[in-house]
């Protein structure tokens, strides 16, 4: 059961002395507020990560930026102006930066990701593959051998 912080508090267990363990006191064994649990999927690569940490911090920046832009619009500032042309050119340069994420992951999939394992259905196709052909190298040896002299088992053409 998964609890939060202030239902924990709430819910006192009862320790083996008939007490609440919320009032145990310093014999009190240390309960961790959560357990980690291994993760589902494998973690981003390095280089994918760093590309990700970069265009969420210009996005943010961007954004900020265009906020920035529509409130000194709104206001008549003097500074609207400028704010616009440079939201305009961060939104270029995260667009760019999103992009960057996706190269990196695609590079980093082609060189690293992609381990290349067959199936077992195309394990036992390429097995009975095989087979057959070793039936019909065998088939064409038979074939290609001199043929014995049957019969009379005679040293001599007399």
């Amino acid at each position: 059961m998964v609890m939060g912080t202030a239902e924990r508090r709430e819910a006192p267990e009862e320790s083996g002395a008939g007490r609440p363990a919320a009032r145990r006191g310093p014999e009190q064994s240390y309960r961790p507020l959560w357990v980690e649990e291994p993760a589902k999927r494998h973690p981003m690569p390095d280089p994918v990560r760093t590309a990700a940490v970069r265009a969420v911090l210009i996005i943010s920046v961007t954004l900020i930026q265009a906020m920035v832009a529509f409130l000194c619009t709104m206001a008549e500032s003097w500074a609207a102006f400028p704010m616009v042309i440079s939201s305009v050119a961060s939104t270029v340069v995260a667009t760019w930066a999103v992009v960057d994420v996706w190269v990196t992951r695609q590079v980093w999939n082609q060189r690293y990701g992609v381990v290349s394992e067959p199936s077992s259905t195309a394990r036992a196709l390429r097995r009975e593959r095989r087979a057959r052909r070793r039936e019909q190298r065998a088939g064409l040896r038979e074939q290609e051998r001199i043929p014995r002299q049957s019969g009379t088992g005679q040293l001599s053409h007399l």
